[in-house]
């Protein structure tokens, strides 16, 4: 099982994210970047000087160029000289690097970052990137047209239908209402299908955003939050490349991270799903075991919000930020990474009792 050990408590002291928008042409990845990590390093007190470790998560593909996050470090500043990686991946996946490095001892705290800017391009077209080069790519299967193969496989199966698929839609963007961050907010029409059985309100918003995270250890995490979100496990797994070969209306690599991660050993209160699609939430609500009594999605998830490479990242900040206040005691917060819902990570945060 890979939580932590009791001598090394980890956990979630700071959140903060953009104000997601459709466009921000204004904006480099630098500028875009910089308040927020101001924001979370305020929220502790921290210079980058008191940081132990960064990592971050972001796509070249989605910038245009190689090495692209390079040009995000001067966000963080180039002096004094840092502790840093990077992932190409979502950034919840940065922050499974960082909770193993702060799990070794070199590191106390650890800043963790993602961003994306999917408006300059063709989503749809970039996404194809990542599916098997040889058989599956160079038919140009995009993310909207796999996403509608997972949908109506469930719907086949008679676990879903078109009317459920939009109550999914219309209860996550109504929670959305109360989420300052979120891009789509309240009643959003689910319009024409947009690749059949998805419809438009099925699919998330395309946008640009990040979000960032500090993490720290012991008695430092108790000295810089009043009530840090503990991580009690954290594990990710992964499903053959093969659509042809996955059942697309379960996922085992989400419910085998969950159960490592300890997430069934008692009941959560609170899920932050990373389900971009309807038909993806349904999915994962089944192997996450999650009853009608859990709260999924109170910010209003990825349909509300999708910067690519930061959702991850916000589900796990999502649910830390309801344990600081106070709104939750026991949340699971869920990333995904490739086609239907390929690679899956879960972390689970606790708050200290009340």
């Amino acid at each position: 099982m890979t939580s932590a050990p009791q001598d090394r408590e980890i956990a979630v002291v700071a959140f903060a994210q953009t104000v997601h928008r459709r466009t921000s042409d204004e904006l480099s990845e630098v500028e875009m970047l910089m308040p927020v990590l101001h924001e979370v390093l305020d929220a502790t007190g921290l210079k980058t000087a008191d940081i132990g470790f960064t990592c971050s998560g972001s796509s070249d593909y989605l910038a245009g160029r190689a090495f692209s996050f390079t040009l995000a470090l001067d966000g963080v500043g180039a002096w004094p000289p840092i502790s840093e990686s990077h992932v190409e991946m979502d950034g919840a996946w940065a922050l499974y690097e960082a909770w193993t490095k702060l799990l070794t001892g070199d590191a106390d705290t650890a800043l963790v970052y993602a961003y994306g800017k999917s408006s300059p391009g063709s989503v749809r077209d970039v996404l194809t990137r990542q599916l098997d080069p040889y058989y599956v790519a160079p038919l140009w299967p995009d993310s909207v047209a796999l996403a509608a193969l997972q949908a109506q496989a469930l719907i086949d199966a008679g676990d879903t239908d078109e009317p459920a698929l939009a109550a999914v839609a219309s209860r996550n963007r109504a929670a959305a209402t109360t989420n300052p961050h979120a891009q789509l907010r309240g009643p959003v029409p689910q319009g024409d299908h947009l690749v059949q059985p998805l419809r438009t309100g099925d699919c998330p918003p395309i946008g640009d955003g990040a979000a960032a995270v500090i993490l720290a250890a012991g008695d430092r995490a108790r000295a810089l939050c009043a009530r840090p979100a503990w991580i009690r496990g954290i594990d990710h797994r992964i499903e053959a490349h093969g659509l042809g070969v996955r059942d697309l209306t379960d996922s085992p690599s989400t419910r085998l991270a969950a159960e490592r991660a300890g997430a069934f050993e008692r009941p959560v209160d609170t899920a932050e799903l990373h389900a971009p699609f309807t038909a993806q939430e349904i999915v994962l609500r089944n192997a996450l075991r999650l009853g009608e009594d859990v709260d999924v999605n109170p910010s209003g998830g990825a349909l509300a919000a999708n910067p690519i490479m930061a959702t991850g990242l916000i589900r796990v900040g999502e649910a830390a930020a309801r344990i600081h206040r106070g709104a939750c005691d026991r949340a699971l917060a869920h990333a995904t990474s490739g086609p239907c819902l390929q690679q899956n990570l879960v972390a689970v945060l606790e708050g200290e009792p009340r």
